[in-house]
C-alpha cells in the first residue's frame, strides 16, 4: 500500500536513475576490525509520481557487477557462498509507501536478494531538483539501509580462530542516486 505523501517540488511523472551519475554501494565488517565496501556498477530503476504526489520506487541490480577493488574476493563474492549470481543474478526493491520523517522521509519496500524477499525501510534525504542542463529536470536522493545478509539465505559462516567472523551479519546499503524526467 502507497501511502500518499508528495515529495516537494517532485514533478508528475517517471523519474528514470541516471547511473552515471549514481552509486548503489555497501559496507559490511570485516575480521570483526574494519570495513570493505563496494558498489554494483549496474543497476536501473525509476521513481513514479502519481497525479496525486504519491511516488513509488522500482529498481533492479545486476549482481555480478560487483566491484570492491578486488578481482578475487569479487569472483568469491559472485559464487553460491555468498550471492550465487549465476542463480539469482538480479536483486530488486519494489516500493510500499513513503512516510515523512521530521525533514526526511522513510521509504518502505520489498527487497529481493539471493531469492529471498524481505521488508526494508530506507531512510531518504531529498536532496532537491535542478533544471538540469539542456535535457530537463534532475532530482536527487540519498537512502540507505542496514540489512542482515542471513536474513537473505547469505548464511556462510567464516568464523576467526580467536572469535568473531571474517565477514560481519550486518550490510550497509547505501544509495546516491540522480534521476531525470523522462519526457
Amino acid at each position: 500500500m502507497t501511502t500518499a505523501i508528495a515529495l516537494p517540488t517532485l514533478a508528475t511523472g517517471t523519474w528514470a536513475i541516471d547511473p552515471s551519475h549514481s552509486t548503489v554501494g555497501f559496507s559490511v565488517r570485516h575480521l570483526m576490525v574494519s570495513k570493505v565496501r563496494g558498489r554494483f556498477q549496474e543497476f536501473s530503476g525509476a521513481i513514479t509520481v502519481a497525479e496525486d504526489g504519491t511516488p513509488s520506487v522500482d529498481a533492479q541490480i545486476q549482481v555480478s557487477s560487483i566491484t570492491t577493488d578486488n578481482e578475487q574476493r569479487d569472483g568469491h563474492l559472485k559464487t553460491a557462498d555468498f550471492f550465487d549470481a549465476e542463480q539469482f543474478p538480479t536483486a530488486t526493491f519494489t516500493s510500499t509507501g513513503v512516510r515523512a520523517k521530521g525533514e526526511d522521509f522513510v521509504v518502505d519496500g520489498d527487497f529481493t536478494l539471493h531469492g529471498v524477499t524481505r521488508p526494508v525501510e530506507l531512510k531518504l534525504e531529498f536532496n532537491g531538483v535542478n533544471p538540469g542542463m539542456g535535457h530537463g529536470p534532475v532530482a536527487g536522493f540519498e537512502a540507505s539501509t542496514v540489512i542482515n545478509r542471513k536474513d537473505f539465505g547469505i548464511s556462510i559462516d567464516m568464523p576467526l580462530e580467536g572469535g568473531g567472523a571474517v565477514v560481519g551479519d550486518k550490510i550497509t546499503i547505501t544509495l546516491e542516486i540522480e534521476a531525470g524526467l523522462q519526457a
